[in-house]
């Protein structure tokens, strides 16, 4: 499972808006000596803020901890990345089987891959949709409570 402490923004119903704390490097060195440190200052600037499921009534300013169920994030990368290339491909080769002569087949194979590409999309997002309260979905575990 993955984790990771954030405090409540704000409530909207049964959800809360969460922002993520920033980790400094692995947090085991909390970022001294190897780089790890600036380079996510480099890249990752802008706090995160996440709406999540706040099955655990927390109130607003609460220190809580974000969890995400193992799979998860390999799950979100096959459907929003592997299934439109997938897709893509696939469009590809049967447009160029669909051409008439070899002189269409160029064409053809692009409007099946742009077809392809958006199909594989619009699929995604379908599926993003009907998982929205799955267990594929960031939620609120426990409070944080400093050891």
């Amino acid at each position: 499972m993955l984790e990771t402490r954030a405090i409540i923004m704000q409530l909207e119903g049964q959800f809360a808006v969460v922002k993520a704390y920033r980790p400094n490097g692995c947090e085991l060195c909390q970022g001294k000596g190897c780089g790890a440190s600036k380079l996510s200052q480099l890249f990752c600037n802008t706090p995160r803020q996440l709406k999540v499921d706040n099955s655990i009534n927390a109130c607003i300013g609460d220190e809580v901890v974000i969890s995400v169920a193992e799979g998860a994030v390999l799950h979100g990368i096959g459907m929003v990345y592997i299934l439109p290339l997938l897709l893509l491909v696939m469009g590809t080769m049967l447009g160029s089987m669909g051409a008439e002569s070899a002189g269409q087949r160029d064409a053809y194979a692009a409007i099946g891959a742009a077809l392809g590409l958006v199909g594989g999309f619009v699929i995604a997002r379908w599926m993003a949709l009907r998982h929205a309260r799955s267990r594929f979905q960031p939620y609120i575990a426990r409070q944080w409570v400093e050891e």
